[in-house]
């Protein structure tokens, strides 16, 4: 096959099995708040001291620098989100909502950083427990994801949702961005750890996208924290699943894979950034102080569907403040 090696039919029941526990967890932890504490406070230090010491040891495939940032990084962002959701001061303090957009960038630097590492290696050959094959799709993808990242926008438009989840909604982060994020993740993961990429490339990112695209619209920072902990607290586990299991897919590792995933990444996350900056420019908008897409249905069905009163409110006031 072009982007991996044959897919039994047990892996691809493994696959849709991953795709339905992430998505039912994600449904557990951000509708119940006791779910949340459990999942990601109990269980991790739990996993911290008795479990990933040695199951995520430096001879592992989770044993990198980079799997236990990721991991920590991932669960400070879904520790940081429950705090704005559940503490109303939080959600209505502009420095707080910097949280977000932060966590989020720091996790994409990550990435990029690792891709570019992978790169200047040279490798071709098992690095940390993995095949990697260096090439210029780890340079580009690599500046996909700083696209990516410079992309961010509309975090000062951050709410929570007027239903017993109390979700974090962010209107502005709208489907374009998404999908770009998740070709240039996918990419990412394909390039750096390629033999994990048919679960926790393609199962991890279509968890979150699922949901926020039918499930509950507008969170979908809030599905990628939660299923990205879920998955590497599970990884960091039982990292032989992905690698050694008989539910195992590895990647082909042929360098026009690699190379088009990355060209497709860069390309989609290119096209977003000068829609973007033409947003900017017609409409006469700050990207660091101001919403870019509220003229689109897209921004309107979703803040609409879960303003606070409050919210409505105080749109109605700076609507009146306008005219007059």
């Amino acid at each position: 096959m072009f982007l991996f090696e044959s897919i039994p039919w047990y892996s691809w029941l493994a696959w849709f099995g991953v795709l339905a526990a992430l998505i039912g967890f994600n449904e557990l932890t951000r509708r119940s708040k006791a779910g949340g504490l459990i999942f990601f406070v109990a269980l991790p230090i739990i996993l911290t001291i008795f479990v990933w010491p040695t199951t995520a040891g430096p001879d592992s495939s989770t044993g990198t620098w980079f799997h236990w940032v990721k991991v920590y990084s991932a669960l400070a962002g879904c520790l940081g989100f429950m705090a704005i959701r559940y503490f109303p001061k939080l959600s209505r303090n502009r420095w707080a909502l910097m949280f977000p957009p932060a966590i989020l960038a720091i996790n994409i630097l990550e990435a990029c950083i690792r891709d570019f590492q992978v790169g200047a290696l040279g490798a071709d050959g098992v690095v940390d427990g993995v095949y990697m094959l260096s090439g210029s799709w780890n340079w580009m993808n690599g500046i996909a994801g700083i696209i990516n990242l410079v992309t961010i926008c509309g975090w000062m438009g951050i709410i929570i949702s007027r239903d017993k989840a109390k979700d974090m909604i962010w209107p502005d982060m709208l489907w374009f961005w998404i999908i770009a994020y998740d070709l240039w993740n996918f990419a990412y993961v394909y390039n750096c750890v390629g033999d994990h990429s048919f679960y926790a490339g393609a199962a991890l990112l279509i968890s979150c996208t699922i949901p926020a695209f039918f499930i509950k619209k507008g969170a979908w920072l809030q599905h990628r924290a939660h299923t990205l902990a879920l998955w590497m607290m599970f990884t960091m586990a039982v990292p032989a699943f992905v690698t050694d299991s008989q539910f195992a897919v590895n990647s082909s590792g042929n360098p026009v894979a690699l190379f088009s995933v990355s060209f497709i990444a860069l390309a989609a996350n290119i096209a977003v950034l000068i829609y973007q900056v033409r947003t900017i420019i017609h409409y006469h908008r700050n990207p660091l102080t101001q919403e870019l897409y509220t003229h689109l249905s897209q921004y309107k069905e979703v803040r609409e569907t879960n303003m606070q009163a409050g919210d409505r409110d105080s749109d109605l006031g700076l609507e009146l403040k306008v005219k007059i």
